[in-house]
């Protein structure tokens, strides 16, 4: 009868170099294996031309809405905060389309918003065609300086502008 508690040079050594041969053929298959073929010819790029953005982006005053709604929502439900935005002024487009015209077509815009505490603080912003929900519609993307509180635009809101 084998005793399987004590340790042997011998058994152990054997042991060692079985599972480094079966390690080594193991990657040896895998090496010289065969190689991923392509797809079918049918089925390369079958009918994926890509996005087609016509470039018409509402201007700057048509998303301040969405600002607004999404200001308050936030606020309220993660900040635990009464404040919303009770006016905007000195509107105006900062930048569009500022990369190549193959990106997906953005509008910049920047301006001045007053809040229910009474502070006026500036807003940077940006309406992104097919950027909204599962690419339906346009997209806003928003920050106002001094409440990024969970820092996605700073520093300062930089990044949300061009």
């Amino acid at each position: 009868m084998h005793d399987f508690f004590t340790f042997s040079p011998k058994t152990w050594l054997s042991r060692k170099t079985g599972f480094g041969a079966a390690l080594g053929a193991l990657l040896g298959l895998l090496a010289f294996g065969q190689a991923a073929e392509a797809a079918n010819p049918l089925e390369l790029n079958f009918w994926l031309s890509g996005p087609k953005y016509e470039g018409r982006i509402k201007s700057c005053e048509a998303a301040l809405g969405t600002i607004t709604s999404q200001f308050q929502e936030k606020e309220s439900t993660f900040w635990n905060s009464s404040l919303q935005i009770t006016a905007y002024g000195r509107i105006h487009e900062t930048a569009y389309r500022p990369w190549q015209s193959d990106n997906i077509p953005r509008r910049y815009c920047s301006g001045d918003v007053m809040l229910s505490d009474g502070k006026l603080r500036a807003v940077h912003y940006s309406i992104i065609e097919d950027g909204g929900f599962a690419g339906y519609n346009e997209g806003v993307e928003w920050c106002v300086t001094g409440l990024d509180r969970n820092w996605a635009y700073n520093p300062g809101c930089r990044a949300a502008q061009p």
